[in-house]
């Protein structure tokens, strides 16, 4: 997943659907958040794995995160689960907040700024309406969820009999998991998209996120959890299960799911207001049906072929929170460093993805290891062992 999360910052200057110029700093609806650096330099091939990844990365990253909350409230209790949480997400979150988005950012002011001193700079960034987050966005929206988790859990009887109940009527069969999850999904995400498009952002503060997908967030967050009450070796996850086994049909379920959402939404995006009602609802549903079936896709493949391990790969699971938090500084100014270079778009590309994950793995290895991080993990290990 970090590796995809890199992959997909890294390419984000190559679309080729971006405009000629970069975003202007201080000017509404502030898409150089999405779009720090803008680059001449262009290839489809990126559009095309963003727009997937766009439908289908944070939802099923809510999903995994899901799937750790049950065994970790059964043993600590609200709480304690709630309290961990706030150290593990809440105080690594705001210290990114606070010094790493700005200083990400910075190279994006640099493109379009008359005066690209660092003391105009941190007068327009205070000038703003808020206080940018950059891809931080994804934990204060985790945070939130675990918080309603833990109320739930603490508060509402029969909680954990209810998901019980709910996973086994649908982690025994993915198809029907499937049914279950575009129903709520489509109940959560369409009036949202309908009302506020697909595409505006809301910022208060240092939280940021996209109108018409919180709840949406929240459905695959909660399936996540109710999935992980049967364990992580069972049911849907079972890597000898139906859905391993048929990971071809998911493959071919969610590039059919893919098509679905694109067609419609390559009609609306260009003036999503005066699209008409029909493509509103077909770029919506096209939406759930993609995210459901590539998220079941994603976890087919993995649990057909992932078995085995390497070394590095214990490194990088190791060090992949860490990765995600300071990552985005790199891979920005990475992409600063390169414009007005004549290189094309996916050598560029090539160097911003390397560059970012040499560096941001090496630098989070050594942060794992300095004394401080180390009585933290150390810390966190045995609370969750507790």
């Amino acid at each position: 997943m970090i590796l995809i999360v890199l992959a997909f910052h890294s390419v984000l200057p190559y679309l080729a659907s971006l405009p000629p110029a970069a975003y202007p700093f201080d000017s509404e609806p502030y898409l150089w958040l999405a779009f720090p650096i803008v680059d001449s330099q262009r290839w489809f091939g990126f559009d095309l794995f963003c727009a997937w990844q766009d439908v289908v990365l944070m939802t099923l990253m809510f999903f995994l995160s899901g799937l750790f909350v049950p065994s970790s409230l059964a043993r600590k209790g609200s709480w304690k689960f709630l309290s961990d949480r706030l150290l593990r997400i809440g105080l690594p979150m705001a210290l990114a907040i606070i010094f790493l988005a700005p200083l990400a950012y910075y190279a994006a002011y640099r493109t379009t700024a008359t005066d690209p001193s660092p003391k105009a700079y941190w007068q327009h960034w205070l000038a703003l309406p808020f206080w940018p987050c950059g891809p931080q966005w994804f934990l204060g929206m985790l945070l939130i969820f675990n918080a309603l988790a833990a109320a739930t859990h603490g508060f509402v009887r029969g909680w954990g009999q209810f998901l019980v109940r709910l996973a086994a009527f649908a982690s025994g069969n993915p198809v029907r998991f499937l049914v279950v999850l575009v129903v709520i999904s489509a109940l959560a995400y369409v009036p949202l998209v309908l009302a506020f498009s697909p595409f505006a952002w809301v910022n208060i503060g240092p939280i940021s996120f996209q109108s018409s997908r919180p709840l949406h967030y929240l459905v695959y967050f909660l399936a996540g959890v109710a999935v992980g009450t049967c364990g992580l070796d069972r049911g849907l996850l079972d890597r000898d299960g139906v859905l391993a086994r048929r990971w071809p049909a998911w493959l071919s379920a969610a590039f059919a799911g893919f098509l679905l959402w694109a067609v419609p939404t390559s009609v609306t995006m260009a003036d999503w207001g005066n699209a008409s009602l029909f493509a509103k609802l077909a770029a919506g549903m096209g939406f759930v049906v993609a995210c459901a079936a590539g998220c079941l896709c994603s976890l087919a493949i993995c649990l057909r072929f992932a078995h085995w391990r390497l070394r590095a790969f214990d490194s990088l699971s190791a060090n992949a929170y860490r990765m995600y938090l300071i990552h985005y500084v790199f891979a920005v100014w990475l992409q600063y460093a390169l414009l007005g270079n004549d290189l094309f778009a996916i050598g560029k590309a090539a160097i911003v993805f390397g560059g970012t994950l040499i560096m941001s793995w090496s630098i989070a290895a050594a942060v794992g290891g300095a004394p401080p991080v180390s009585r933290l993990n150390a810390t966190m290990r045995g609370a969750r062992r507790a």
